[in-house]
């Protein structure tokens, strides 16, 4: 497929795509859904904001342990059907926190097992699903489809905040309801999929091969780069974490503001994934990705100034357009770049290192903030970004050369 007819190629009328896309939306619908009830009710029930950290440690502390294991299961069982049992499991746990919370069974402790259960389903499920892409698609559509997946990612990501704030209204079971519902759906069209692997020598669980994927990433240093730069960048330009903060004392926004400031990344980020899937970058692709790292950086340190909202809102939302280019690049890399049997260990890598940088960045930034201030840290985490750009483009030579995604081709 030449990368004219790749341009002109309707994404939707690809076999499967829609099953595919379908699936990865109402799954991370539905995670956003319940992560807004459980946030409101576990405060509900225990007043305590050490409460909220403890849900956050809940699904973090699986994935640490679970990630490397989940993404070894990808490469050596069907991968349809692993992500088939975690969206089945997620359900049935959904449906049974609707019913507790319904009767008002459900104890602080219940939710943060559950929560922690979510967390294991999640660490299976995401190495495997992200290899359902680049199995269904065409080198040379990739980019566009890759796109079209954060397009939708985005709009759950704006949708199910605002409906479970919503709905938390009518009560936490009408959340957790409409969860189970979206993470059943999920799953069905999860098994409607068709999907062909080649096949695969079986390998035993031993340490090599579990962690084969951070071995892999040793020998091929543009992957390498392109991971530990947006760990990084992530990592250091932490803004979100300070949203409260800014809404409250600096802004003066109150609720409505923080709404507004929370929305903004994931609007920018729409509108930059919706003219990709139309527009593939084409050529230089990891330029592309350096300027929109230091992008990144430069938006920070302008959210970090701020003291308008409309100003803080537009930084914001150029923040979260320009991630997305990133996230792309480094997405086509990982996918199209590693070959079929590795590509769920190297998801599962990639996957560390994305809920690392976001729990980490939260952490990084609140202590720096404690420390200095609010303002001073914004801004130093987004003068930090764009020394990792610089720093990364002098270590990474192959990742600034980077062309033509469709080129990319397993080593």
């Amino acid at each position: 497929m030449t990368h004219d007819t790749a341009a002109e190629t309707p994404l939707l009328s690809l076999p499967g795509l829609k099953a595919v896309l379908t699936a990865r939306t109402l799954s991370a619908f539905s995670s956003q859904v319940q992560a807004v009830a459980v946030g409101w009710q576990i405060y509900a029930l225990t007043h305590s904001p050490a409460a909220l950290g403890f849900v956050g440690l809940a699904q973090f502390l699986p994935m640490v342990a679970f990630i490397f294991p989940a993404g070894h299961a990808a490469d050596q069982h069907d991968r349809r059907r692993i992500v088939i049992t975690c969206q089945t499991i997620e359900a049935v746990s959904a449906a049974f926190m609707a019913v507790a919370s319904f009767t008002h069974h459900l104890s602080p402790f219940m939710i943060y097992a559950l929560v922690a259960l979510f967390g294991v389903c999640r660490s299976f499920e995401m190495p495997a699903q992200q290899t359902f892409l680049p199995s269904m698609v065409a080198p040379a559509v990739f980019p566009r489809a890759a796109a079209l997946s954060s397009s939708l990612f985005q709009v759950a990501s704006i949708a199910g905040p605002s409906l479970g704030g919503l709905l938390y209204g009518l009560g936490a079971d009408v959340c957790y309801a409409l969860c189970a519902v979206g993470f059943g759906i999920a799953a069905c069209a999860t098994a409607s999929m068709r999907l062909r692997f080649p096949a695969r020598a079986k390998q035993p669980a031993s340490l090599a091969a579990v962690f084969g994927g951070i071995a892999f990433l040793k020998r091929r240093p543009t992957l390498l780069g392109a991971l530990s730069l947006d760990l990084f960048a992530v990592l250091l330009g932490g803004a979100t974490a300070m949203l409260p903060l800014y809404a409250t004392d600096i802004l003066h926004a109150g609720p409505w503001g923080l709404g507004l400031l929370r929305a903004a990344p994931a609007i920018g980020a729409l509108l930059v994934a919706a003219v990709l899937a139309r527009y593939p970058l084409g050529r230089h692709a990891g330029k592309w990705m350096f300027l929109s790292v230091a992008i990144f950086g430069v938006a920070t340190i302008l959210f970090g100034f701020s003291k308008s909202i409309p100003l803080s809102v537009l930084a914001l939302a150029i923040l979260g357009g320009a991630d997305v280019i990133s996230v792309m690049v480094r997405s086509s890399l990982v996918q199209l770049g590693t070959p079929d049997d590795m590509r769920g260990r190297v998801s599962a890598v990639n996957m560390l290192f994305i809920g690392s940088s976001n729990q980490l960045g939260e952490f990084e930034s609140g202590m720096l903030a404690s420390a200095i201030g609010a303002v001073p840290a914004v801004v130093l985490g987004g003068v930090g970004t764009l020394l990792i750009t610089g720093v990364w483009m002098a270590l990474f030579p192959g990742l600034r050369k980077l062309d033509r995604l469709e080129d990319i081709k397993p080593d």
